[in-house]
């Protein structure tokens, strides 16, 4: 048998050659060396954080600074230090119960209004898809509202409706109302010509096409106006107890209490409790918005 230059010895040299790329090739794994999957998702993670961890820390470094060096001591309760505010606000039983129970009202009105602007907004949103008579004659009318200054409709609110909780509560729906439209309302627009010729080529019935295309395609946007809403629903319902200051008591009136009492400390304390409140509901919407539409592009 004649081999050629290519023959038995080349391919068991080939063989030989390969078998040093397999699974019993020496060299360290992915697991052995430094800098591996675990390392590369921490990465990430600490440049999300670090800007902010950054710029929080310049802005303590700031209120330090301007709290003892730029204030006079008779004048420091106009921005105490913030070891003062922790203090007062988290350390003292009696005042931390106080804001806790005020954070408590606030949630509690800030979600009702926050749930009824949703039913209103997406219902609203849903006949202007259907009607172009009612979206071309509603349209201006909600930008006209959302333009008008909260502060100019809070006290006409009160005379209406008197100074008690349903004041309160129509403050947050009126301030959340309008990105829930304007979302839902972009949101139903989204789907293309082709998924409706579809829909029209299986003989589809408009109820049929809204509740199985329109809607699902919807839910990224709609759950971006949620999660603008749910802040915004935080801030008027603050707003409106610190003009109506009727009803049970929430931050909104606890800060018109401490601002009359002079009272720096606490007064910070609930504002750090009304942006805790803030960033919760946005974060719990985000995320409840992710587990809906799970990795759909907003």
């Amino acid at each position: 048998m004649t081999l050629s230059p290519f023959g038995l010895e080349s391919q068991q040299t080939l063989e030989v050659g390969l078998d040093l790329t397999g699974p019993n090739a020496a060299g360290p794994g992915p697991s052995d060396r430094a800098g591996g999957p675990a390392s590369g998702r921490r990465a990430p993670l600490v440049r999300r954080l670090l800007p902010a961890l950054v710029l929080f820390v310049v802005a303590v470094g700031v209120w330090e600074l301007v709290s003892y060096v730029v204030l006079d001591p008779s004048r420091r309760f106009l921005l105490p230090p913030l070891q003062l505010v922790l203090q007062q606000s988290f350390l003292v039983g009696a005042n931390l119960a106080t804001l806790s129970q005020a954070l408590g009202v606030t949630t509690e009105l800030a979600l009702i209004g926050l749930v009824i602007a949703m039913a209103l907004g997406i219902s609203i949103a849903v006949l202007m898809s259907q009607s172009l008579f009612l979206e071309r004659g509603l349209y201006p009318y909600l930008v006209l509202l959302q333009t008008v200054p909260i502060l100019a409709l809070v006290p006409l609110i009160g005379f209406w409706l008197g100074f008690s909780v349903t004041a309160r509560i129509v403050v947050c729906i009126l301030i959340a109302l309008f990105p829930i439209i304007a979302n839902t309302t972009l949101g139903l627009g989204a789907s293309t010509e082709a998924q409706k010729d579809l829909f029209r080529l299986h003989r589809a019935g408009r109820t049929r096409v809204l509740h199985k295309l329109l809607m699902p395609a919807a839910l990224p946007a709609m759950f971006t106006g949620f999660r603008i809403s749910a802040g915004l629903s935080v801030v008027g319902e603050i707003v409106g107890g610190f003009f109506f200051q009727r009803g049970p008591t929430d931050l909104g009136i606890l800060i018109n209490s401490y601002v009359d009492d002079l009272n720096g400390p606490l007064l910070f304390g609930a504002i750090i409790f009304s942006a805790i409140l803030g960033v919760a509901v946005f974060w719990l919407f985000s995320a409840f918005g992710k587990a809906v539409c799970g990795s759909w592009k907003e």
